[in-house]
């Protein structure tokens, strides 16, 4: 079986309906009773701390203190808030895409159930920030936000939305859409999430397999993945870029 980096669908009840896996929690990392928890790891590689998966959880409020890494998440079912330590309250719910910023003081509570995919990273070679404030750490992307041409002239137009950057350097979240165009065949030289707003794209890896993804589809192709990105008429996706070496080299 080749050890070559492959495209992953992220589906939100496991590979093929496979189902989630229990979480064992802590009592000491909650101020509410203990919730039921589940998830699928779909991606992870320790060297760097980076996860990417599927989580869900029933009715909970997490201990106050800095958030556990960078994250990028997709809410698909349920709603929740970000309590600073005034108690103010950032609420998202089913639908949005936000970014969490490393090290912020602040607590995840909600009421209901919640499910989400997510992309998390908590390199543990760096340093956690330290944080005074909860302000600008909670990013709801704005599907709507006005993007700028980034490709060159004469390329096929591409735009961008840079939304949020993390304190390291290492995670960039955003939007970014493109025009008809033919990419050809690369490997990808960062890792990225990508849920797909509007339009479709056919994915081809070098092995020939075939991947035709549109909106609604969320997937995360790995950092070194060779593919070639075919665009019929148009795309405009969600995405989490993560290169731990984009700063330091």
């Amino acid at each position: 079986m080749s050890d070559r980096p492959r495209l992953i669908h992220l589906k939100a009840d496991g590979p093929d309906g496979a189902g989630l896996t229990p979480l064992e929690l802590d009592q000491a990392d909650f101020q509410s009773p203990l919730p039921t928890q589940h998830w699928h790891v779909y991606f992870e590689d320790p060297a760097i701390g980076l996860t990417v998966g599927v989580w869900d959880t029933t009715t909970m409020q997490e201990a106050f203190g800095p958030y556990p890494g960078d994250e990028f998440v997709w809410v698909l079912d349920g709603s929740f808030a970000m309590i600073d330590g005034d108690g103010n309250a950032t609420p998202a719910g089913a639908g949005d895409c936000v970014a969490f910023r490393n090290g912020a003081p602040m607590s995840w509570k909600q009421d209901g159930y919640l499910k989400k995919f997510f992309i998390t990273l908590f390199d543990p070679n760096a340093a956690t920030p330290r944080i005074e404030t909860s302000d600008d750490a909670v990013i709801i992307v704005d599907p709507d936000a006005d993007l700028t041409v980034c490709s060159a002239p004469g390329d096929p137009t591409e735009r961008e939305y840079v939304a949020f950057t993390n304190d390291a350097g290492t995670m960039t979240v955003g939007l970014w859409a493109s025009d008809a165009a033919d990419y050809g065949m690369s490997a990808f030289t960062v890792h990225e999430f990508v849920r797909v707003l509007e339009g479709d794209a056919t994915i081809t890896e070098a092995d020939g397999t075939v991947h035709t993804v549109a909106a609604g589809d969320c997937f995360f192709i790995p950092k070194g993945c060779e593919c070639h990105w075919e665009v019929p008429h148009y795309i405009k996706k969600y995405y989490a870029q993560v290169d731990v070496n984009r700063e330091n080299g």
